[in-house]
């Protein structure tokens, strides 16, 4: 199943406090049960005014239809083609 980067600009995500994030991961889950188990959340980076999301999904456009109903921005989908690390290098 391919898996993706989701970039969502939200200005200040950095200054999140650790309530509000339980409450977007709560609405993110709540989206997620309702569109079905083909779709999977993996985890999330937050920095500065980004969101960085992995997910899992057999396509862009339920992504798409998951940030939608959840309100949340997807400002870029990227389709992960490979996944390194410095055991790449051995």
């Amino acid at each position: 199943m391919p898996k993706y980067v989701i970039e969502r600009d939200l200005p200040g995500a950095g200054k999140l406090t650790p309530e509000q994030l339980k409450a977007v991961s709560q609405t993110s889950c709540g989206v997620l049960s309702e569109l079905g188990p083909s779709i999977q959340w993996v985890h999330s980076y937050v920095t500065g005014d980004k969101i960085f999301c992995i997910y899992i999904s057999p396509n862009e456009a339920l992504i798409r239809e998951h940030a939608q109903k959840g309100g949340f921005p997807a400002t870029a989908i990227h389709e992960i083609s490979a996944i390194i690390d410095p055991a790449t290098a051995e």
